[in-house]
């Protein structure tokens, strides 16, 4: 995440309410308004039971006094009985005092082989930050060509790029530090506390796990003490250290707001409300033991800056990126070639499962692992590799940890029973090539088939034998339901509710014969890939 490296103005704080008795008590009210506010509602209904058992004196004989403090004390006796959970507030000075020599501030530049102006390395960091996080970039933000205090950068030179964070993976100069942080970069520095200085360089970077190490030429360094990111519980106290908008070694607190919280296929992300801005990214999140247990990566934000919400990515997670970039420079993932969605209600009943669960296989590529193995489009995988999987986001993760070329075992659902299969992992790569577009006849869109949203075409020979089919129909006009099934022109349907469709006879002739209230199961060819649907009329 890059950053502005101005200073931030701050603002004073004049109030003194003690000066005088009058304003320190309107102070006071104020305060107290201000810092209930969404409970001052139930706040000024609620009186002290002393208070009511006076009222209630005054009115009643001294019986009822006397039954009103008795119930006054017995609320006291109750309330001394009770554990304080929350007591005090952490001190983070040791901690700073542990962690914070292992962490560096990262300085990126670039070369320039041109001199033009109205490029603003200032501006440059903010725009990436908008890019990243998808922030709309404010009208007249990037001077113009020829501005003022627009200074020409010199041919064949340096230009800041960017500004983060890192920490000391090991003693002989390993750091870790975000991906996007060093992306770009020709070249690096990193900065100690001390103000020590050393060039850096990029031993690997990943970007869907946005991690990255980088090595520096040093000896004798303090590593940071590494924890387990899978012991966090929502609530604990968390630490940062970084450098927001250039300012180093800034320390931030807060508590883990949430765990696994997914922002990508293949990391679970601590949430946080640890104030994290631009130039923290890459610094550490640390727990109150000294232990690092996750890199601060992003930030949920409208403005550009801090929210109140932040994510860092899970420890466990970046040492097993970091593992493989410093033994190969690069991150080995597996993929098996499936299209996946979640298992909702209906699916479930459809598929004869109990409950929703699992990751259903909506389409299979074809001569993927997936094919191989005997994977069908319908097929609901809710183990791999002894793993259980509960949801469809599971698996890309699973699946991508899975080292390329293992056989493993995984269990599926196949209309409503269980079903091992043998799968040999590939290596993750780019997406098959989509078959060639087939020519249009003429279309059958009458009868059941119109009501279902759909109009197709009997598939001709020359079509099967370049598609290596030998049934379907293909569809050449969508709408309504169909339309909400994610069907598309140019799909071919291949079975509706486990019936095999040779035609558009077929088609109507199954559409017709089925309950209209009940979702139908659809297998359709895309491409290369079979996939499957449910269609609800």
């Amino acid at each position: 995440m890059h950053s502005e490296t101005e200073a931030v103005p701050r603002q004073a704080m004049s109030a003194h309410p003690a000066q005088s008795p009058r304003v320190g008590l309107k102070w006071l009210v104020a305060a107290v308004v201000v810092s209930v506010g969404a409970t001052w509602a139930v706040a000024r209904f609620s009186v002290p039971s002393t208070v009511a058992a006076a009222a209630v004196s005054s009115q009643r004989p001294d019986t009822a006094f006397d039954r009103g403090m008795l119930h006054t004390v017995a609320q006291t006796a109750d309330a001394t009985e009770r554990p304080i959970l929350v007591s005090g507030l952490p001190d983070f000075t040791v901690l700073v005092d542990r962690v914070g020599p292992s962490v560096v501030n990262i300085r990126t530049t670039e070369k320039v082989t041109t001199s033009p102006r109205g490029t603003n390395p200032q501006n440059e960091q903010m725009l990436e930050f908008f890019r990243r996080f998808g922030i709309p970039v404010p009208p007249g933000f990037m001077p113009q060509p020829g501005e003022e205090g627009d200074a020409p950068q010199a041919e064949n030179g340096q230009r800041p790029k960017g500004i983060g964070s890192g920490f000391v993976l090991s003693a002989d100069g390993y750091i870790m530090t975000n991906a996007h942080v060093v992306e770009g970069a020709d070249e690096l520095i990193v900065t100690f506390p001390d103000k020590t200085e050393y060039p850096g360089k990029i031993i690997g970077a990943d970007k869907r796990t946005d991690v990255a190490v980088v090595k520096i030429e040093a000896k004798g360094l303090m590593p940071v003490q590494l924890g387990d990111s899978d012991r966090l519980r929502v609530g604990e106290w968390v630490m940062a250290i970084g450098s927001p908008y250039g300012l180093e070694n800034t320390v931030t607190a807060g508590i883990v707001s949430a765990k696994a919280r997914e922002t990508g296929d293949f990391l679970p992300f601590i949430q946080t409300d640890v104030a994290i801005n631009p130039g923290n990214s890459g610094g550490p999140l640390i727990n109150m033991r000294g232990e690092v247990v996750g890199i601060n990566s992003q930030i949920y934000s409208r403005s550009g800056g801090f929210q109140g919400i932040s994510f860092a990515i899970p420890i466990a997670e970046a040492v097993r990126v970091s593992d493989q970039l410093r033994a190969q420079g690069y991150v080995n993932r597996g993929r098996i070639g499936v299209s996946i969605a979640e298992v909702d209600a209906d699916a479930a009943q459809a598929l004869g499962m109990e409950k929703p669960t699992g990751a259903l296989v909506r389409g299979v590529e074809s001569g993927s692992p997936a094919a191989k193995a005997g994977i069908e489009p319908g097929d609901v995988i809710v183990l791999f590799d002894g793993k259980v999987v509960s949801q469809s986001r599971d698996l890309p993760r699973i699946v991508g940890n899975t080292k390329p070329d293992a056989t493993v075992s995984m269990t599926v659902i196949r209309r409503g029973k269980e079903k091992v299969l043998q799968i040999r992992v590939g290596r993750f790569e780019q997406e098959g090539v989509v078959a060639e577009k087939p020519k249009t006849p003429e279309p059958v869109d009458s009868g059941a088939i119109k009501a279902a949203g759909l109009a197709v075409v009997d598939l001709t020979a020359s079509e099967k034998k370049s598609l290596k089919l030998d049934q379907g129909v293909r569809v050449t006009a969508v709408s309504g339901p169909a339309a909400r099934a994610g069907l598309a022109v140019d799909d071919v349907i291949l079975t509706v509710a486990n019936t095999q469709i040779s035609n558009a006879a077929a088609l109507e002739s199954v559409l017709k014969k089925s309950d209209g209230t009940k979702p139908l199961s659809v297998l359709f060819r895309r491409g290369q890939w079979v996939q499957y649907t449910l269609l609800r009329r």
